[in-house]
């Protein structure tokens, strides 16, 4: 086959490319940092021909052009399978929904559930046997595509090719349109600046519970990212890696040589995850770097994957927790946050694993807009926020006051273990509150 020339059949302008899209059509922009930049400029020049249009995207890193328009809503809905700051900012809006999910249950949904009018993502030039990678997000795209009537691929040669599974990558056979964009720098994800005395605290708790060979996830934010610098500078060795999201902290252990992966049962010397994004620095390491692996979701957070890699060290962040051990980790209150995502696999997950242990760490206070202190665990969490991982399945709490394992725990000695945790100052109304609930008996009077 002449991949070349029908790469040149299929090549036209992204005005042309967007012109498929009807009023009423499903449109996905894909996930991250796959998000297309110059089919979505020219989409929204359509804007005043088109009503009803309904577009997926997650984790989104800048605003796209579909909705910056005053009266954008009148014309586009914008549906998020997992919220970042912009996209709080469009729901904000009044045109932007959230769609809730087990991220490892995402490729599913495309395959059973919801239907795909036109997709649309950036990619990787195409190689010389016609593939074009997904680069930095395999994520579900494989099975988005597969449901798509319209596939458009926006080719970005800044985009990083990333080796990995079947459904890493999709040949310009299976492509509609190829548009040639303006191949605009990756979006880069900062680390959130310097840890603070409290992260510092939380991730030594924690790095203390590694042991050498372990399997490592992280979360995103402050906390997870200064666990991954202090595993950088331990003596710790041999870890290996099959995370969700691959972050900055990774490359630093990598660089550090702390990750060979020789221990793990599956994929072995390979860092497995499902999608990455952060800085330059993480970008050019992916890059053609056997040493990496991307892999669809539905491998990556899969519990019965997960079970069988021993000693796996799942390490995630929350917003609030109550008495009974229900964490929070996308809303405060009504006001939506960020998502499950995988949080829930991976709890679920390490406590399958030989060996594994599961981490949910937060500050035990968070101090408001009114510059009112409050703490983070509460009797019962606020109407309206989300229980992201059930009392029944949460293993390990951690704030920069201890450690607690809530496994065999009835309810009064939950809510003894979480009191110990909160900060001082706010104890022993949570006592109290815990004595009104009925679930407070002092272990040690």
């Amino acid at each position: 086959m002449d991949y070349q020339a029908l790469y040149q059949q299929k090549l036209t302008t992204p005005e042309k490319a967007v012109k498929i899209v009807n009023s009423g059509d499903w449109v996905d922009y894909g996930w991250c940092t796959n998000h297309p930049v110059a089919l979505d400029r020219a989409l929204a020049a359509r804007k005043d021909e088109l009503t009803d249009v309904k577009v997926r995207g997650g984790v989104t890193m800048w605003m796209p052009e579909i909705a910056k328009a005053d009266d954008a809503g009148d014309h586009f809905t914008w549906n998020s399978w997992h919220c970042s700051g912009v996209d709080r900012k469009i729901i904000g809006k009044g045109m932007g929904f959230f769609a809730p999910m087990r991220y490892s249950e995402l490729p599913r949904f495309y395959r059973e559930n919801v239907s795909v009018d036109v997709a649309m993502i950036q990619v990787t030039p195409m190689d010389s046997h016609g593939n074009f990678s997904y680069a930095l997000a395999a994520s579900h795209l494989a099975d988005m595509l597969d449901k798509a009537r319209v596939i458009i691929v926006e080719v970005n040669r800044n985009m990083p090719w990333v080796y990995g599974l079947t459904g890493c990558e999709i040949n310009i056979a299976d492509v509609d349109y190829v548009v040639e964009g303006d191949n605009p720098a990756v979006a880069q994800l900062g680390g959130g600046g310097e840890p603070t005395d409290v992260d510092r605290a939380v991730a030594k708790l924690i790095v203390e519970q590694i042991p050498n060979g372990a399997c490592l996830q992280l979360g995103i934010g402050g906390m997870p990212n200064t666990v991954g610098s202090m595993i950088a500078q331990s003596d710790l060795k041999d870890l290996g890696v099959h995370t969700e999201m691959y972050v900055d902290g990774f490359v630093d252990m990598a660089m550090a040589g702390k990750l060979t992966g020789r221990n793990k049962a599956l994929d072995k010397g390979r860092q497995v995850y499902a999608f990455a994004a952060g800085t330059q620095k993480l970008y050019d390491y992916v890059n053609r770097n056997p040493a990496v692996m991307a892999a669809p979701v539905d491998y990556t957070n899969d519990v019965r994957v997960l079970a069988q890699l021993d000693n796996f060290i799942s390490i995630n962040n929350a917003i609030d927790m109550d008495l009974f051990g229900q964490i929070n980790a996308e809303s405060a209150g009504l006001k939506h946050i960020s998502g499950t995502g995988g949080q829930l696999d991976f709890v679920m997950g390490a406590y399958l694993s030989k060996g594994g242990k599961s981490f949910i760490c937060m500050s035990s206070t968070v101090t408001g807009k009114d510059g009112a202190v409050k703490s983070r665990i509460v009797p019962t969490l606020t109407p309206g926020s989300i229980a992201t991982d059930p009392r029944s399945c949460v293993q390990y709490i951690v704030t920069e006051h201890g450690m607690i394992n809530l496994k065999g725990l009835s309810t009064w000695e939950r809510a003894e273990a979480i009191i110990s945790i909160a900060d001082p100052q706010f104890r022993e109304q949570l006592i109290q509150d815990a004595q009104k609930m009925g679930i407070w008996r002092r272990s040690n009077k």
